[in-house]
């Protein structure tokens, strides 16, 4: 199977809580991608303003336009493989996302898990995460894409009658 960009995220229902994930081909190398996903100027380029102190047990805290925001910790850190992270929030406050890049060819494979979404926000959530991975080739060369409501607002549509909610 060929993943693209625009492959849709899948929303899973996990008891009373929700899962999305996310697969993608991308065409650079894994350690690019994994600086994408680990340095916070990497980061801002694609997802959030973002501190990181990259070891199990320190900060990945994101800052998003419009000012939400959460502060996780990591709790898996298998470098440059695998990244996991807790996602705080009132609405799901035991949400951990999983990143794991495998290398494929001259590029990597990539997924993203988040997991213990609440119903309320997991069709949000998939639109979010899917419009952020957009940019995340760029990022791995440090070119920055913005994120705009409009856009997901696009990629939701995408989404509506696709979802388990």
């Amino acid at each position: 199977m060929t993943l693209t960009d625009d492959a849709l995220g899948i929303v899973t229902a996990t008891g009373d809580t929700y899962e999305v994930s996310f697969e993608r081909r991308i065409a650079r190398p894994i350690e690019k991608v994994w600086a994408a996903i680990t340095v916070p100027e990497r980061i801002a380029d694609w997802l959030a303003e973002a501190d990181v102190d990259l070891r199990v047990g320190g900060r990945y805290r994101l800052r998003f336009p419009g000012g939400y925001g959460t502060d996780g910790t990591i709790t898996v850190l298998q470098p440059p493989r695998l990244l996991e992270y807790t996602w705080p929030d009132p609405e799901h406050p035991h949400s951990v996302v999983r990143i794991a890049l495998e290398p494929d060819g001259d590029g990597c494979r990539l997924t993203l898990t988040q997991t213990a979404l609440s119903r309320k926000v997991a069709s949000g959530v998939v639109g979010g995460w899917h419009t952020h991975l957009e940019g995340l080739a760029g990022a791995a060369d440090g070119q920055r894409t913005a994120w705009t409501q409009g856009r997901e607002n696009q990629v939701l549509e995408r989404y509506k009658d696709r979802l388990p909610l």
